[in-house]
């Protein structure tokens, strides 16, 4: 039994006409409010007087920025009882919720920029939502449970089934069974108080996409909408609505949509427009939460009792330098990710759940970014031995991708992005991206994420991986594999995983499915070996926390460098256009 409490506080971004995050969308504007947008916390102490903290945002994406400002703001607050190692910070992935939260570039140029109320806001509340549930907490029984979801259920469907295939492990399916090439298991962590469940903490992937891009209202979308489901019956099951948390989490949801993948499935998502996209996400969102508390039943899901040690373990990776075991990576003797990148195929978008770049600029984009790739290699004799080097290793860690953006030297298709002849009005966000870099607010900063955290939490016998990425099914399975194996005899026999945690770096795949350049593929910027960098540094992060404390030994100090405070400063509270 722990000492285990909960809470929840409004997050209260009001909607001014910026443009949501998710799917960096020019004119994807905020101008109201359909559903309140919360943090959602657990605080599970443990009989040493340690505690692991779950904090879940409705949220797009977490960012270096909110995590530091929380971490700052708890440890003022608590002082001693606040371990960082032991905080896991998260989102639902909704795309129609605020950004302008981080400070790095890219992510927020269509805000446009960096917006410091919107941070301070989620500092606020997620400080809020902490305190709240550790001031809740009281003797309460936890359990491990499950429920599937019948093959008939609608509530998922993999989105890019020919790169799913691609894994050896993959069963053989047709384009009309999508919705099995997923894991269709959802795990929930239930607090039980009196013998009843009073508050629960689910684990499914699927994306938080069931609104469109098209909408110009907040929601929680389909996770938010499964969490005031849940939150309802359990207050008229016995406590006040104002107590009851039940969290959405999202578990390896990269490659998993709301939307039906298959015969005739753009035509149906065309079906599903304006109010009718909120009636979808309410119906995607409930039938998440009948899942949940059917596991949290006495006949449903596994029911484990959870106890035993608090604990946890957190590193953070420069993600452009790392390498992967051979064990990872089918024996390749120097597989190594690389300076981050993204391909043609992160711009063209998805097909159902979110278009980019028309077809046709998409394909003369591939074409230049192949001519470009020939023109650099068959030339890197006459090229300054730095560059000839940075360019050889680019390719050696991005090869399929199509690169049409290099984020470190900020080029597009070998251009300088103030120099990108397209014309302004062709592409808003291009054009907001130039005038940033040519005002001087992109000379230095980083446009991504490249320094990034790792962390595994213990809670009894189970253990947590916190991703700060998209991991696909398989990609998330890997990593789950790696983790228990190096956990096994070590007091721990469930290993879950929770994505979307402590920062955002786009997406994980396998490299078979790196290879085959999906969206998934085209958004893993750091290269067709991220994957096994993961599960190296995964495998000995476990390792770590299989030691007695005072024996561990691993990097504890290393943080991503601060942005330049006078570039941050041009691309912060920008002008809604």
């Amino acid at each position: 039994m722990y000492q285990l409490g909960w809470a929840k506080a409004d997050i209260g971004i009001e909607p001014a006409g910026r443009a949501m995050c998710g799917y960096g969308m020019w004119d994807h504007r905020a101008r109201g409010q359909q559903t309140p947008l919360y943090a959602r916390a657990w605080w599970v102490g443990g009989a040493d007087g340690r505690a692991a903290i779950i904090c879940v945002l409705d949220m797009a994406m977490v960012t270096h920025s909110m995590r530091a400002g929380v971490v700052d703001a708890l440890t003022a607050e608590l002082g001693d009882d606040f371990n960082p190692e032991t905080f896991v910070l998260a989102c639902t992935h909704s795309h129609s919720t605020p950004g302008g939260c981080g400070h790095e570039a890219m992510y927020n140029i269509v805000t446009p920029g960096f917006v410091p109320e919107h941070l301070e806001a989620v500092v606020r509340a997620c400080a809020t939502a902490v305190t709240g549930a550790k001031a809740a907490a009281a003797p309460t029984g936890l359990t491990l449970d499950a429920s599937e979801f019948a093959p008939n259920d609608d509530v998922a469907w993999n989105r890019s089934l020919g790169s799913y295939l691609a894994n050896p492990e993959a069963m053989p399916l047709t384009e009309t069974e999508t919705h099995l090439a997923l894991d269709r298991t959802m795990s929930v962590l239930t607090a039980r108080r009196d013998g009843k469940p009073a508050s629960l903490l689910s684990l499914f992937g699927v994306h938080c996409t069931s609104l469109g891009n098209s909408l110009e209202r907040h929601d929680g979308d389909n996770k938010g909408y499964a969490a005031a489901y849940v939150e309802q019956a359990l207050a008229s099951d016995g406590g006040g609505e104002d107590e009851s948390v039940a969290i959405f989490a999202q578990a390896t949801a990269g490659d998993v949509s709301p939307h039906f993948h298959g015969p005739g499935d753009v035509a149906r998502r065309n079906r599903i427009s304006g109010e009718a996209e909120y009636v979808e996400a309410r119906r995607n969102g409930d039938l998440q939460g009948e899942t949940a508390l059917a596991a949290t039943s006495s006949t449903h899901g596994r029911g484990s009792d959870v106890d035993g040690p608090i604990d946890g373990v957190m590193t953070y990776l420069d993600l452009t330098e790392q390498t992967a075991d051979p064990r990872f990576v089918d024996g390749h003797p120097n597989a190594r990710t690389g300076e981050p990148c993204h391909g043609v195929a992160f711009f063209a978008g998805t097909r159902v759940d979110g278009p980019g770049m028309p077809k046709a600029i998409a394909v003369a984009a591939r074409a230049q970014s192949k001519l470009l790739r020939r023109r650099r290699l068959r030339g890197l004799a006459k090229l300054p031995v730095e560059e000839a080097e940075r360019l050889r290793r680019m390719y050696e860690a991005q090869d399929p991708k199509d690169i049409l953006m290099e984020a470190k030297p900020k080029l597009q298709l070998g251009t300088p992005i103030d120099r990108v002849r397209l014309p302004d009005w062709a592409d808003p966000s291009l054009a907001e991206m130039k005038r940033q870099a040519r005002v001087g607010a992109l000379k230095t900063s980083s446009m991504v994420p490249t320094v990034l955290p790792i962390q595994i939490i213990r809670i009894g016998q189970l253990a947590l991986i916190c991703c700060p990425g998209e991991f696909t099914t398989v990609a998330g399975r890997r990593v789950v594999e790696t983790v228990r194996a190096a956990l096994d005899g070590h007091g721990v026999t469930e290993v879950l995983i929770m994505t979307y945690c402590n920062d955002y770096m786009g997406y994980v795949t396998t490299h078979q499915e790196y290879e085959q350049q999906a969206y998934e593929g085209g958004h893993t910027i750091f290269g067709r070996w991220t994957l096994g960098a993961f599960q190296t540094q995964f495998e000995k992060l476990a390792q770590q926390l299989a030691m007695p404390s005072d024996d561990r030994d691993y990097d504890r100090d290393t943080r991503p460098a601060p942005q330049p405070a006078d570039e941050l400063a041009l691309r912060s509270n920008l002008p809604v256009p």
